[in-house]
């Protein structure tokens, strides 16, 4: 059985700090931020995309379906429990025999290269790390790689603490990919960001 590397996005939280669903901003001439990372994660060769939705889960939901790309979404009725409780549900969604592992990223981190999700997943072909983090010096951006070995342990986690405790134990420094893409590491959480980032009018996703 060929191992299966799928891809979870994170786009249930309620966007406060923005004031409009971020999963629906618009980014370059044709997308939003969610239909751009699906895409981004599409051409770097992911088979499998799962959105997880909560806040505003209808309209997030159709514009994935307008937008025609093969992503699935899930509904986590319970979003406003926290970050992890998503992540809990994408997992769950994805565990099946197959599945070695699964790249996560957030809805808030929409220019990531196609080239930083295959050199992400080839780290992990290469070493086995059961976490592998795009670096750039003491920075840790996205996507984050988690090893499906983990996957029991993330799903029982404290949610008062989040997953961050389970990914740092598990870190090291062979996991730890440097990359030179200033899209992994930008994270838009209000709209003055947001104002600096459509100013670079990215475009689809090709390399």
């Amino acid at each position: 059985m060929a191992l299966v590397i799928p891809a979870l996005v994170l786009a249930a939280g309620r966007s406060s700090r923005m004031g409009r669903a971020k999963a629906m901003l618009p980014l370059g001439d044709a997308d939003t931020f969610l239909t751009h990372i699906v895409r981004t994660f599409l051409t770097a060769g992911v088979e499998d995309v799962v959105v997880v939705v909560g806040h505003n889960a209808e309209a997030i939901t159709q514009s994935i379906r307008l937008s025609g790309l093969a992503a699935r979404v899930t509904l986590n009725r319970d979003y406003d429990r926290g970050q992890l409780s998503s992540l809990q549900v994408g997992l769950s969604l994805l565990d099946r025999p197959g599945v070695s592992a699964a790249l996560v990223t957030l809805v808030d981190v929409p220019l990531v290269s196609p080239a930083t999700v295959r050199a992400v997943v080839e780290h992990y072909h290469r070493t086995r790390a059961v976490i592998v983090r795009p670096t750039r010096g003491q920075e840790h951006g996205h996507p984050l790689l988690i090893a499906r070995s983990l996957f029991a342990a993330l799903r029982a986690a404290d949610p008062a603490a989040g997953a961050k405790p389970i990914v740092r134990a598990h870190a090291t420094e062979v996991g730890d990919l440097p990359i030179d893409d200033d899209g992994a590491f930008l994270d838009v959480d209000t709209p003055d960001e947001y104002a600096r980032l459509v100013s670079l009018r990215p475009r689809s996703p090709t390399a």
